[in-house]
């Protein structure tokens, strides 16, 4: 009997499974997806059980959460999921596998609701935040490919399946030995990056000033986000000065701004503008804590060379760095707190650089050191 190739599905299993999450026997894993991704829950579930690892799953259906929010009751809003609670609480890993019905929706809601809905789950999200701060739970977050993401990016489905497995290095003979490699890049940037305290971003429109020392770059090689390929870290509060413009569309709540300049003086969102959505904007920036960084990074994988609309991949892209307003990450040792965390990308493989404590250690899209 031929023994047949594993499927994509197989293979994207294994590397969430061993490399991403590295799940161990009596291990509990948390999946939380749609019914669109079943074929690869289904072989996730396959190969964690036969482990000993235990595993339950959350796949809603097609319009679920507006269901809730436009007909649930207000006890239905204000209740959250009590095995949801319990599983951030709980659980030793998170898998969130996003593979969306529509993404045109979410800005249509009314905003109230949706607000009283993201206050039931502040518990959940603040374990969240803290265990997989303090490393208790692990958690990956990966694409699959469904119709709503092909078209937000502007591809059939096929070129969009082709376009994130090849990000995620499933093309490859042994992914899990294509992301190792990633990872000890990224750990020599991290190690000098972890050295330094002044830090510039140069480039287009940019021009902005942050110090770091004594917070923590992180090397982000495939485990918490599949596909990966950045370094992150958080600015010290009141030390961003200057001005940075944003060359990519930014997505909040399903709309879209573009052409995004911020000005910025001891840590403090100052001014801002944009070419398109400068309503969105505006009301962004009226949300406690958004008109501060929380997160500074810059993006290393090659595989992704297309903007998709989608933050997991846009803000990886190599040859950028991206900035977030608002909620800092705890592992890096920020502490600026905020109900969002929103992701900026800025271009950086024409006429830009980065400098580090005087020294320049980037430019146009690559490290120099």
């Amino acid at each position: 009997m031929v023994n047949q190739a594993p499927s994509i599905e197989e293979r994207y299993a294994h590397l969430l499974v061993d490399y991403s999450l590295y799940l161990r026997e009596s291990d509990k894993l948390y999946i939380r997806s749609t019914m669109l991704a079943e074929p690869l829950v289904r072989e996730i579930y396959a190969l964690c059980v036969a482990r000993g690892v235990i595993v339950e799953s959350s796949l809603s259906f097609r319009g679920q959460y507006k269901t809730l929010i436009t007909a649930g009751s207000d006890t239905a809003l204000e209740t959250p999921s009590p095995f949801s609670e319990m599983a951030f609480a709980e659980f030793d890993a998170f898998l969130d596998i996003r593979a969306p019905y529509n993404l045109r929706g979410a800005g249509n809601l009314p905003q109230d609701r949706v607000a009283l809905r993201r206050k039931a789950t502040k518990n959940q999200s603040k374990n969240y935040r803290e265990r997989t701060a303090n490393g208790s739970m692990r958690r990956t977050s990966c694409q699959y490919p469904t119709l709503a993401a092909a078209q937000n990016a502007g591809m059939s489905l096929d070129d969009y399946r082709s376009f994130v497995y090849s990000a995620c290095h499933l093309d490859k003979t042994d992914p899990v030995e294509e992301w190792k490699k990633v990872s000890e890049m990224q750990a020599a940037v991290a190690e000098r990056l972890n050295r330094a305290d002044k830090m510039s971003y140069h480039g287009p429109g940019t021009d902005l000033h942050f110090r770091v020392k004594d917070r923590v770059w992180i090397n982000s090689d495939g485990k918490t986000n599949m596909p990966s390929g950045e370094v992150f870290s958080a600015p010290i509060e009141d030390s961003v000065n200057g001005v940075v413009h944003f060359s990519y569309p930014s997505i909040y709540m399903g709309s879209e701004v573009e052409g995004i300049t911020l000005w910025v003086e001891d840590g403090l969102v100052t001014k801002w503008s944009a070419d398109r959505g400068q309503d969105v904007l505006d009301k962004v920036m009226k949300i406690p804590g958004a008109q501060r960084f929380g997160e500074v990074a810059i993006g290393t994988n090659t595989q992704i060379d297309r903007f998709t609309k989608n933050i997991l991949f846009d803000e990886k892209i190599g040859g950028t760095v991206h900035l977030a307003l608002g909620q800092a990450y705890l592992q890096c040792g920020g502490k600026n707190e905020s109900s969002i965390h929103w992701d900026m990308i800025a271009d950086m493989s024409t006429d830009a650089y980065i400098m580090a404590d005087g020294e320049r250690i980037y430019e146009n899209g690559k490290f120099i050191f």
